[in-house]
């Protein structure tokens, strides 16, 4: 992400921070600290750091509430030290990232433990923001979560509008074998498209808004052949409800779009 932190810091500093530039004398060396202002799951920490080396490379961070751990209210979460300027024109940058981040973990976490006691894991989508699925999805291990295909290269996923296009699921399925080898989900519908799914040999199903009866309609057919997953307007009480049925999967695409970003705060010492 070295490369999108350069265009977040060009975005907000642009010619000049004319604020911190004309009151901190340029040789005038600070520490600060880093805040959680809400019980909140940390993560971002490597992306701050390197917000902060980037204005001053001899910037020291030091972390004291590791990503993946949970900070109470009132949590010093890190320190910096560098030039008064780096501090403070990087302040925001560095506190967008890591306040995203930690409300998507938080809200991964919610996720995790509502599916506790059960084989279900977590899953994130591409319901990402742009320029930052790296750092989010990151955020979503940070959680407890595991990631879904990264983007559109790495994994295929086979929806109804492929599917009306190639005319069936084994048409559509066919064209991708031919196309590459990685792995291929295929959404479904109904029982009759699970079955013609399962007979191509496909690597996953994907079975969205299904209701509690036909999902377990579904695993009793496809036997634990194959990972089952369940997407769809989810919600921690819905996710709770519908691990019990024996799925293997739940992709949540709020804890990348709808999540809350964690309050934080930056204070130089």
């Amino acid at each position: 992400m070295e490369e999108a932190i350069k265009q977040f810091l060009a975005e907000d500093i642009g010619e000049g921070d004319i604020t911190t530039d004309s009151i901190v004398p340029a040789d005038h060396r600070s520490e600060a600290s880093i805040l959680a202002k809400e019980e909140c799951v940390i993560a971002g920490h490597p992306f701050v750091r390197r917000v902060f080396e980037a204005l001053a490379p001899d910037a020291a961070y030091e972390e004291f509430i590791k990503d993946g751990t949970t900070a109470e209210k009132g949590a010093t979460l890190s320190r910096v030290r560098a030039r008064t300027r780096a501090i403070l024109t990087g302040e925001r940058v560095a506190l967008n990232i890591l306040q995203r981040l930690s409300g998507i973990a938080t809200a991964t976490r919610g996720f995790v433990r509502a599916v506790e006691g059960t084989k279900v894991k977590i899953l994130d989508t591409r319901k990402t923001s742009p320029g930052m699925r790296a750092m989010e999805k990151y955020a979503v291990r940070m959680g407890g979560g595991q990631n879904h295909r990264f983007g559109l290269y790495d994994m295929a996923l086979v929806k109804e509008n492929h599917i009306a296009i190639a005319g069936s699921i084994k048409e559509a399925v066919a064209r991708i074998r031919r196309w590459s080898t990685v792995a291929v989900e295929v959404e479904v519908r109904n029982m009759d498209e699970l079955r013609e799914a399962l007979e191509e040999g496909v690597e996953r199903i994907m079975l969205d808004n299904w209701k509690d009866a036909d999902i377990r309609d579904a695993v009793s057919l496809v036997g634990g052949r194959i990972p089952i997953e369940v997407s769809g307007n989810m919600t921690v009480e819905r996710a709770r409800e519908i691990a019990r049925t024996g799925i293997d999967l739940i992709s949540a695409g709020s804890i990348t779009h709808s999540f809350k970003s964690a309050d934080l705060s930056l204070l130089i010492l």
